[in-house]
């Protein structure tokens, strides 16, 4: 028989249907409740998969008394209780690759976006409007300030996109890079005042959860502009729907969301807001070397091979 593995988030579909010609595949993302889907349905599963946006936790762990192996897609595993995953003897890999580049590259077009209003533009002509009015003016991204939170590598990949495009950089985060030559601010609702644009790119940690608040939208401005391409939670999404709607923000580029797939419905009206499924790895080279690396590990663990990308 063939090994029996958990699937607990959608993956690249060529390498799912890869694993599905190697192995018994159970397909736990789709239940209403998980958990006790793998209590049901999973019990024999010697392996998991799961995504870098995947929690995985204790009683993940506990509904599979089988499993030997957790394989991540991606290349963060922040979201995986690795206390539970050794007190059950599971091995844990990942794919270690570069999103330094590709999310950097939709950062910049997000900017590009919102700012000169493409989306709505195109919007605009799908509609027929265009033979009727002329459509708003957008505004122009060069000679503009961002300001970056978070400079590390994908803040460094989009201070290098948008100093091409004639932007003035600047940043926030808990320290000052002493090898970065763009202004530092330590304040962050000092730097979302001075910014025409503040680009979210730090990690979700505890301290950096609503870390833009309602506070640094005001700062922000009716003429600012959010673009995230970090983790939902950075941002207070309740706080940026309200300045949204109260035109306290000039607009926002948000490829990621609090609750995802969940989206806040009252963003899918405003015209101001540019929206995408977390598609920042979302390239066809991202994810074709995240499966040679995701298949390599799964099939080399139940074949008694060495394995490549073993995290813990």
């Amino acid at each position: 028989m063939k090994p029996e593995i958990a699937v607990l988030k959608m993956i690249y579909e060529p390498a799912l249907a890869a694993l599905e010609r190697d192995f018994t595949v159970h397909k736990a993302y789709a239940a209403p409740d998980p958990i006790a889907w793998l209590k049901q349905h999973c019990a024999n599963a010697r392996a998991a998969v799961s995504t870098t946006t995947t929690e995985v936790t204790r009683a993940h762990f506990e509904a599979l008394p089988k499993l030997e192996l957790l394989a991540c897609y991606g290349p963060y595993v922040t979201l995986i209780d690795f206390a539970a995953a050794k007190d059950h003897n599971v091995i844990v890999t990942h794919t270690p690759d570069s999103t330094a580049e590709p999310v950097a590259d939709l950062a910049m077009g997000l900017i590009v976006a919102v700012m000169r209003r493409i989306c709505e533009a195109d919007r605009f002509v799908r509609s027929g409007a265009w033979a009727k009015q002329l459509f708003p003016a957008a505004v122009e991204v060069r000679g503009k300030t961002l300001g970056i939170v978070g400079m590390g590598r994908i803040g460094r990949e989009i201070a290098i996109r948008a100093a091409s495009f004639g932007m003035k950089i600047c940043y926030h985060g808990p320290r000052r890079k002493d090898d970065v030559p763009h202004p530092y601010y330590s304040d962050l609702e000092a730097l979302a005042r001075d910014a025409d644009c503040l680009a979210v790119t730090c990690a979700l940690t505890p301290a950096t959860r609503h870390l833009v608040d309602a506070r640094i939208l005001q700062a922000l401005g009716p003429e600012g502009f959010l673009v995230n391409v970090a983790r939902g939670a950075v941002v207070d999404e309740n706080a940026l729907v309200a300045a949204l709607a109260n035109h306290q923000l000039g607009g926002a580029a948000l490829d990621v969301f609090r609750d995802e797939p969940h989206v806040p419905p009252a963003l899918f009206t405003m015209d101001n807001v540019v929206l995408a499924p977390h598609m920042g790895t979302g390239t066809r080279e991202v994810r074709e070397g995240r499966a040679e690396m995701f298949l390599h590990d799964v099939r080399a663990h139940f074949a008694g091979l060495g394995l490549k990308y073993v995290v813990a």
